[in-house]
């Protein structure tokens, strides 16, 4: 049962530091607006697809979790 515990606590600071990093993210000047990064304005219609941002931050996310997996 404790691993069920850890198991959330550790999703919990997960989401925390996502929220926190969410918020800072939109003052950076620059992120989410990359070469690469998808965008289509009609009359009604808008699309923003961030491509490039989504493969960058899944390199930087991958090299931390295999920094942080190495036992």
């Amino acid at each position: 049962m404790t691993d069920i515990g850890k198991s959330i606590i550790a999703i919990g600071v997960i989401l925390v530091i996502t929220g926190i990093i969410i918020t800072i993210a939109g003052k950076i000047p620059g992120a989410g607006k990359l070469p690469g990064d998808i965008f289509i304005k009609k009359e009604n219609f808008s699309l923003y697809f961030p491509l490039t941002t989504c493969i960058l931050l899944s390199i930087i996310l991958s090299v931390i979790a295999y920094i942080f997996g190495k036992k």
